[in-house]
């Protein structure tokens, strides 16, 4: 961790269990196609192929970063994929920190920065989240592992800054 960080995590866009359910499922379907088609030696092959392929991307999506969250003394920065802009969120104006699910959906996409209904929402998997209230009631879903940890630290944060009126 840097100088200064309170708390640090890194999501990583491939790792969430369903969705690498979905593509071990196509895969063994491909691979099964496959193994089962004996008279059109092409369609063999490109099931073959794809059944790799799936494997290979998810293999290299589970280390691909989506999004990593720093807690400093005052605010919350969150940095996400190569030319995603950085977002920072200034503890002062948020009034308040809640603990919650992310969603009640079992199936939810991965999404950085996405504004919606008044909610801006960070997601790469799991089911926990930290929900964020400034003072215009704007709410902030970032999406953790560590839902506990990173509401402590927030806290922290938040009551490390003196207020200005």
């Amino acid at each position: 961790m840097k100088e200064g960080t309170l708390y640090s995590e890194s999501q990583y866009l491939g790792r969430d269990k369903t969705w690498i359910s979905v593509r071990l499922l196509l895969a063994v379907f491909c691979f099964v196609a496959y193994w089962l088609n004996f008279e059109h030696l092409v369609s063999r092959q490109l099931f073959f192929i794809v059944g790799i392929i799936i494997i290979c991307s998810s293999v290299i999506m589970m280390y691909m970063l989506l999004y990593r969250i720093d807690v400093h003394a005052g605010s919350v920065v969150i940095s996400g994929l190569w030319t995603t802009r950085l977002v920072k969120i200034d503890l002062q104006s948020i009034t308040t920190v809640e603990s919650k699910s992310y969603s009640s959906y079992s199936f939810n996409n991965p999404v950085y920065n996405l504004h919606k209904n008044g909610k801006i929402r960070f997601y790469a998997g799991g089911k926990d989240a930290v929900w964020l209230t400034d003072k215009d009631g704007l709410k902030y879903i970032i999406g953790t592992q560590r839902q506990q940890e990173l509401a402590q630290a927030i806290q922290q944060a938040k009551a490390a800054v003196p207020l200005i009126p």
